[in-house]
């Protein structure tokens, strides 16, 4: 049921896509913006895990360096049967981790040097096996994708405005009858913010059914309760120095922005007392 869902939700973006082009410039609308999501789509699919590494400022570790995180990847990584991820870490203050790649044969997680000064062992284990659900379930590549739709959904809608202004959009008489008018200018509006919700909605998704997995694949939910607990605490207290908001859809807990003021209701990830109370849910049902 969640495969599906996330796969009707991908298919709604691109549905969203193909209209906005439609609407906003005819037949040539369409053409570019199909374009730009075919090169967008590339570059997310190949190198979007070196893009968010680079940008977090993220280090390789070597066993000798972290055996203790190593201990936890390759047990939970045995468990989960998958390869063993690229490690990394991130120099932050503020806890946090993410994973990266765009499959089980190439992933990467990162986890940031506040997360493991402050997590105990059970904990830092349910985080790493939240990272791994990610990894498993090919929700990096998901996401990805999904941004890359909607990058391109909205970019479509800025050029159709400049086309209303300006006049034009590519468009040919034939063309006239589907693009411009009442119908371009709703998607000009319409179409970025329906993306934007379609993308919040499976990023929320992908959220609860990396804590409910990554709970099963250690067999409690209780290490990964009280490290969203203090993920919560510390977050509210550190902003973040190295995570740049591009990258913030990808970490275990929203990190925090100097200053920032944006609603929960326009959050990549689902409040933490939600989060919580789903995970103390599980509780009663047999974990394997």
């Amino acid at each position: 049921m969640k495969v599906l869902r996330t796969g009707a939700i991908l298919i709604l973006l691109s549905v969203v896509l193909v209209v906005a082009g439609g609407a906003i410039g005819g037949r040539g609308g369409l053409q570019i913006g199909l374009a730009i999501a075919v090169v967008m789509n590339f570059v997310s699919y190949f190198f979007s895990d070196k893009i968010a590494l680079s940008s977090s400022g993220a280090q390789p570790v070597s066993r000798e360096q972290l055996p203790r995180l190593y201990d936890v990847m390759e047990r939970l990584a045995a468990k989960a049967n998958i390869p063993v991820p690229k490690l990394y870490v991130v120099p932050d203050a503020a806890p946090n981790a993410f994973a990266t790649g765009r499959n089980p044969n190439h992933a990467s997680v990162a986890v940031t040097q506040g997360l493991l000064e402050i997590m105990n062992d059970d904990e830092l284990e349910g985080v790493i096996a939240h990272e791994l659900s990610h990894v498993r379930n090919y929700d990096i590549l998901t996401s990805s994708i999904a941004a890359t739709i909607a990058g391109a959904i909205t970019y479509m809608a800025t050029m159709g405005k400049w086309a209303m202004i300006f006049g034009g959009f590519g468009r040919d008489r034939e063309d006239d009858r589907g693009g411009g008018g009442l119908s371009a200018l709703l998607m000009i509006f319409l179409a970025p913010f329906a993306a934007l919700l379609l993308q919040l909605f499976l990023s929320r998704t992908r959220e609860y059914a990396a804590d409910e997995t990554g709970a099963r694949m250690v067999g409690q939910p209780y290490g990964l309760i009280s490290a969203l607990e203090k993920l919560g605490t510390y977050n509210r207290r550190i902003p973040t120095s190295a995570i740049s908001p591009s990258t913030s859809s990808l970490c275990i807990v929203k990190p925090m922005f100097g200053g920032e003021t944006l609603s929960s209701l326009f959050s990549t990830h689902p409040p933490l007392e939600d989060r919580i109370a789903a995970l103390k849910q599980i509780v009663n049902t047999p974990l394997r």
